[in-house]
């Protein structure tokens, strides 16, 4: 897919995604509207909607038609939901500090700082609420369990929460580059992997098929977080919708810290060719997955 083609896809997907998480979501009524409005200010600021479309797009090659959208939304909602919770978390001021995300204001700059945790709080939540629901998920209880688990252990303590510690522990430290690995994996790979493995069980794929889109998975996750380390460096404010040089700001080891620019550049293009060798064995239906790990080390937000 050229650049153009890939960006309708992502434009055709965002809109599919935003269209089921007004469905899904819970409204600003009742006797917990005010928390329920910080959850959704957060939910429809803006994004990209990456980690929902990667779970459409990994369904999608497996199954090879785009019918089984429809049957993977809400995964793909609650993957959204633990994305934006976590960005919630990240901003505050015990954490990154950071004042914009999306071009906006950050929750806890609109709600109060206490508000943004209980938002982020019920987002997390509310994602389990939908992946664990047999109105909406039409997938055998068998592969819906092994979805929940997925997403559970890559948002949780061995994964992006863990990762997350990991990056406040290491702040000023000069960590080795294993220790690096080990945190971004976590924070950033883990769940990007799980959107490709959890789309991979809502079309019923083979271990063969899993294992080699958890291999896509874990090498775009490698790409993209050395593409944000090089756009917090080389981006603008406007570009990126929030602060850039927090990292350097925050004294914390970066790709580029480590490696420098080029050389980064270089890894997050091996890290890409790594993620198309992956999807050797599947057909034109997985283009979208081989665009996707394209456009990741060329976005400029």
């Amino acid at each position: 897919m050229r650049t153009q083609v890939i960006k309708t896809y992502l434009k055709e997907k965002k809109s599919v995604v935003e269209k089921a998480l007004g469905t899904l979501m819970l409204q600003a009524e009742g006797p917990f509207a005010e928390h329920i409005e910080a959850m959704r200010y957060s939910l429809f600021v803006g994004g990209k909607r990456i980690r929902p479309i990667l779970c459409l797009a990994a369904a999608e090659s497996v199954a090879q038609n785009e019918k089984v959208d429809q049957t993977a939304l809400p995964i793909a909602c609650a993957l959204e939901c633990i994305h934006t919770y976590s960005l919630i978390h990240d901003d505050l001021p015990a954490m990154d500090n950071d004042d914009l995300r999306r071009g906006k204001p950050t929750n806890h700059v609109v709600y109060g700082e206490a508000q943004a945790i209980l938002a982020g709080d019920g987002l997390l939540t509310f994602a389990f609420d939908l992946l664990s629901r047999n109105d909406t998920v039409a997938i055998p209880p068998v592969a819906q369990m092994q979805i929940i688990q997925v997403i559970a252990k890559a948002a949780g303590s061995m994964g992006m929460v863990g990762g997350q510690a990991l990056d406040i522990s290491n702040e000023g430290k000069n960590i080795p580059y294993e220790a690096l690995q080990t945190m971004h994996k976590s924070k950033t790979g883990a769940l990007i992997t799980a959107s490709v493995r959890s789309g991979a069980l809502v079309a019923g794929a083979t271990p063969a098929q899993i294992e080699a889109l958890a291999t896509y998975g874990d090498n775009i996750g490698l790409a993209f977080q050395i593409a944000d380390d090089l756009l917090d460096i080389e981006s603008t404010t406007e570009e990126l919708g929030k602060p850039v040089g927090s990292d350097l700001s925050a004294h914390k080891v970066t790709y580029p810290s480590l490696f420098g620019l080029e050389r980064s550049r270089a890894m997050a293009q091996e890290a890409v060719e790594a993620a198309l060798a992956a999807l050797a064995p599947f057909n034109h239906f997985a283009e979208p997955l081989r665009a996707l790990a394209v456009y990741i080390i060329e976005r400029k937000n």
